[in-house]
């Protein structure tokens, strides 16, 4: 059985306040891009086993979230068949589009397909939280505006089909936890919930991610890119996550050329 783990991305993204868990709340609209793919399959096996491919693979295989997903459910399901388990890695890693929280979700959704779990929607919500934060979202998939620490999610009306989007993924790493001790929370500077009722010409003048200022800061090169993207045509633009993946949002069929001295990978969805 195969599957196809899409990315995101985040528009507007604001850091609301620090929690007694240590995590914080947040509050943010996750939108899926889905040409941009993983690819993860699964065939029978005599003992469970994982092989990752692809130029963004890195770290223990062991550590990568879809060999945890196939743990957590085998800890409830025990009768889960062995399989061997291989992930084609296309979606920059540490970028801010949530790959890897994508496989993790996607790995239970083709868990519960395969060996017919039953597993509802909001179960399967439950076990991704344990995953990370962003897990969540990608059993939704869909246009969803989150809060608290990204798993409380009410279905938003963006479709942003009829344009471009022209991602930049630069090979800068970005700290998710240090990006995290830069933000100092506060309330979030534009309520998202209204973003439907409003126009995306007007997106860049009330939208933004709290993470850019600190991130940018220490990355200026990626500020570099926002205002290329701005400066050649871009409805709106902004970085997605805490980075460093910065895209810009075009008329169907225009794009902008980066100058950088970076190395990085572009697409276009």
């Amino acid at each position: 059985m195969v599957c196809f783990p899409n990315c995101k991305l985040n528009i507007g993204l604001y850091i609301t306040s620090k929690r007694a868990d240590g995590y914080h709340n947040l509050e943010t609209i996750f939108y899926p891009v889905k040409g941009l793919k993983d690819v993860l399959e699964v065939v029978p096996a005599e003992t469970i086993a994982i092989a990752l491919h692809g130029k963004t693979v890195a770290g223990d295989k062991y550590d990568n979230l879809v060999w945890k997903a196939y743990q957590l459910l085998k800890q409830d399901f025990p009768n889960l068949p062995a399989l061997s388990i291989h992930l084609l890695k296309n979606i920059p890693m540490g970028a801010g589009m949530g790959g890897g929280s994508a496989d993790g979700a996607f790995m239970i959704k083709l868990l519960n397909d395969y060996s017919a779990l039953g597993l509802t929607n909001e179960a399967m919500i439950s076990y991704a939280l344990q995953l990370g934060s962003d897990c969540p979202f990608f059993i939704e998939n869909t246009p969803q505006y989150a809060t608290g620490r990204g798993e409380v999610m009410q279905p938003v009306g963006i479709d942003l089909s009829a344009y471009s989007i022209q991602l930049i993924c630069p090979q800068v790493h970005v700290s998710t936890a240090a990006a995290f001790k830069m933000i100092k929370p506060k309330p979030a500077l534009f309520d998202l919930q209204k973003l439907p009722e409003l126009p995306i010409e007007h997106w860049k003048d009330v939208v933004s991610n709290d993470f850019e200022a600190p991130v940018f800061a220490q990355h200026p090169e990626l500020a570099a890119i926002k205002e290329q993207l701005y400066a050649q045509g871009a409805i709106y633009a902004a970085m997605s996550g805490s980075g460093s993946t910065v895209y810009g949002i075009f008329a169907k069929g225009h794009k902008a050329t980066i100058n950088t001295h970076l190395t990085y990978e572009e697409h276009m969805v």
